[in-house]
């Protein structure tokens, strides 16, 4: 079933993220844990595209195992940068025999000692994006940057790429992480202002160590508000504490969210069953309303 279906469905919609192994080796540990989140039964899992920006052939294999074994509709991200375009239209194929319907379109990050741009790539995502709505039937989902895209110096160029990309052919967006609700808030007005009326995901990533909070930092440039950061100067020497603490974090942006009207709300759970479910057991009754 395509998710666009199901995002258009005037109910709550809770789904979840994981990543595949970056060896064979770690691909039983993957299969367990989306077992566990399956069990949950989000709206849908999707699943990264290898570690870094890399490809990965695990990520069509565990989308099909959550989709046909687990029955759960899975999202399987596809990313441009790290492939020629031969190898992207592989992929396409790839899931389109395994009966995939979902795919998150992304440039994706730049391998390094790569040369790009290049004549053998695509350049940038509504250029993926064009290739899948022209290779079959899929439902199409993009990223988006709610406090601006780390590459892009002025908010205006960001919505004005963003568009473009939507009018490609995307049927929902899902933001990048963010940990102050108002900068979702003022984002959603700015986009629909500018005529992009997609549903889109909220990202919520429950923080729940100071390793992952530095590396969220890294790699989306996004703002820790002063209210998380007294978290982790009280609680991120406890890793326990700090556990607790981001789930609570977390919990808290998605009452408000729901609060607000909120339907859809993705949550990078990414590996870890344990925080999904106790997620899940912390808004169990408020999603029934």
């Amino acid at each position: 079933m395509k998710i666009i279906d199901r995002l258009n469905e005037n109910k709550i919609h809770i789904s979840f993220e994981i990543f595949p192994p970056k060896t064979d080796a770690g691909y039983e540990k993957v299969r367990k844990a989306a077992e566990e989140i399956a069990g949950l039964r989000p709206e849908f899992i999707s699943v990264t595209y290898g570690a870094g920006g890399g490809t990965s052939k695990n990520t069509a294999k565990i989308a099909s195992y959550i989709k046909h074994d687990l029955h759960v509709e899975s999202l399987a991200h596809l990313t441009c940068a790290s492939s020629t375009k031969e190898e992207v239209h592989q992929v396409i194929e790839n899931l389109k025999e395994l009966g995939i319907e979902n795919i998150l379109a992304l440039r994706g990050d730049i391998p390094q000692n790569t040369v790009f741009p290049s004549e053998d790539r695509y350049h940038y995502a509504y250029e993926l994006v064009e290739e899948i709505r022209k290779s079959g039937d899929f439902c199409i989902g993009a990223a988006c940057y709610p406090e601006g895209h780390v590459e892009n110096e002025h908010k205006e160029d960001d919505i004005k790429y963003l568009k473009q990309k939507v009018d490609s052919g995307v049927d929902f967006l899902t933001t990048q992480m963010f940990f102050d609700n108002d900068i979702h808030y003022n984002f959603l007005y700015r986009i629909r202002e500018a005529g992009i009326t997609v549903p889109v995901l909220p990202g919520i990533m429950p923080i729940t160590s100071a390793r992952q909070m530095k590396r969220s930092c890294e790699l989306s440039g996004t703002v820790f508000p002063r209210r998380f950061q007294a978290i982790l100067d009280r609680f991120g020497d406890s890793p326990e504490a700090m556990e607790q603490a981001g789930i609570a974090y977390a919990t808290d942006q998605i009452i408000d969210l729901l609060a607000n009207g909120v339907k859809n709300i993705h949550i990078y759970s990414m590996n870890k069953p344990e925080v999904a479910a106790a997620i899940m057991r912390n808004i169990s009754e408020i999603i029934k309303c």
